[in-house]
């Protein structure tokens, strides 16, 4: 059993063996908690726990809670370590980082959402524990939430950090246990596609074998953490599919965050108009199916002109081959009137100026 004070050493090689048990456990359900190295000096185990300190289960905290509404809960933290450290278990927000990844706030950051409801038995939000080898700590905590919290997911987390020194540089090495708190009330779950960029890249030579290059960027304006289903493609003349993406998932973003992504689809003809498209459906992504709440899908394209240069080479060569002929035997025809005009002029003139015997002789012969 876990206590605030135990020290004796069969509780701290128990204490060991449940560290290396979540370590396994942590392979089992990557994402649950995060966990440090325990083969090096500075190791650290955290998971979520019973009162009475036993491991529960879960691989997060997650909570459906009122305005004004206080929640007990407990910690367990491990010292995975060869040596003595002192340990800060933080309460603290969440966040969406530049890659969309979910992210906590550094370890000195003052948190301003749910963090600020978090406190221990110092009544702060943050306390600091030192733990021998092996020895691990039961941590309670209070999650109060104020009257005028507002609907929907607030997300943080509990932090476990430990400052080692490489060198001349101090680490804050952290493992960190998510924290969900919904509050009731009026959900909003939605996500947007509020930018979208493509472009095509290939050989001006080739028409068949251009890249598709499609950005776009994912917001959260709602109230309800989801996560996504992608679907993106290239469509062309008459809503044509060209090439569609192998559906995948985009990772949980938080309410009032956003992401951006990327694919590239191959071997994309150069067909003058293409209509790259996202589309994506939300979900909650949680164990718990008591917190889903359907979210709408959404949508959206844009207009990509590649020009087949090849073919309009080729065009263009063909016109002008045809324009040189057309030339040509303008040329010829007008030469050949013109010759004619002359022939007809010089015979004229040859008549006009004939003697006047001949003339009549001509003429005599002619009737």
């Amino acid at each position: 059993m876990l206590t605030p004070t135990s020290s004796a050493r069969a509780i701290r090689r128990v204490l060991a063996s449940l560290a290396l048990l979540a370590t396994a456990l942590l392979v089992l359900a990557p994402g649950s908690a995060y966990a440090a190295d325990g083969d090096d000096e500075a190791g650290v185990s955290l998971r979520p726990a019973e009162p009475s300190g036993a491991f529960d289960g879960r691989t997060n905290f997650r909570y459906a809670v009122d305005p004004g509404q206080t929640v007990q809960d407990y910690a367990a933290v491990v010292n995975t370590g060869s040596e003595p450290q002192d340990f800060t278990i933080i309460g603290t927000d969440a966040f969406n980082d530049e890659n969309g990844d979910f992210a906590l706030l550094p370890t000195d950051d003052a948190p301003e959402l749910v963090g600020r409801w978090i406190s221990f038995e110092n009544g702060e939000n943050r306390i600091t524990v030192t733990l021998q080898p092996g020895e691990g700590r039961l941590i309670p905590f209070t999650l109060a939430l104020p009257a005028d919290a507002t609907p929907g997911d607030h997300v943080g987390g509990i932090v476990a950090s430990v400052f080692t020194a490489q060198g001349q540089v101090q680490v804050d090495r952290r493992v960190a246990i998510r924290l969900y708190a919904r509050v009731s009330g009026d959900l909003q779950p939605a996500l947007t596609i509020n930018s979208l960029n493509a472009s095509y890249n290939g050989d001006w030579w080739n028409l068949l074998s251009g890249t598709v290059t499609v950005e776009y960027t994912v917001t959260n304006p709602g109230n309800v953490a989801l996560a996504a289903n992608v679907e993106g493609g290239v469509k062309t003349w008459f809503g044509i599919p060209v090439a569609k993406q192998t559906s995948s998932a985009i990772k949980e973003i938080l309410p009032g965050n956003s992401a951006s992504y990327a694919f590239e689809l191959p071997r994309i003809a150069q067909l003058l108009y293409l209509n790259p498209y996202v589309s994506i459906v939300p979900f909650v992504d949680s164990d718990d199916v008591s917190s889903y709440v359907p979210a709408a899908p959404t949508s959206r394209d844009t207009a990509l002109f590649v020009a087949p240069w090849l073919v309009l080479i080729g065009l263009a060569v063909a016109g002008l081959v045809v324009a040189l002929v057309l030339r040509r035997r303008r040329r010829e025809n007008a030469r050949a009137i013109e010759w004619m005009e002359q022939t007809e002029k010089r015979v004229r003139e040859e008549a006009l100026a004939a003697p006047e015997g001949m003339r009549e002789k001509e003429t005599s012969r002619g009737a």
